[in-house]
């Protein structure tokens, strides 16, 4: 996942409320926010996954999230 599918993953999931999430909430086991975590080098994926653990997003909408294409 590169960072541009995570932003949009997350814009898509969250809508309004996804500056909030990325920018305040601070994710267990990453320990920092989520921008935070981007510039620190963390991968956008584990991001992602560590967001969608702590806001009960479903498994169904976390994987290939923010893909303008499916892989095929």
């Amino acid at each position: 996942m590169r960072r541009s599918e995570f932003l949009r993953a997350v814009d898509d999931e969250f809508g309004d409320r996804a500056d909030g999430f990325t920018r305040d909430l601070v994710l267990p086991g990453i320990g920092r926010t989520a921008f935070d975590a981007l510039d620190a080098g963390v991968p956008p994926r584990e991001i992602w996954l560590a967001l969608c653990e702590e806001l009960d997003v479903p498994e169904s909408r976390r994987y290939g999230a923010g893909r303008l294409e499916a892989r095929r």
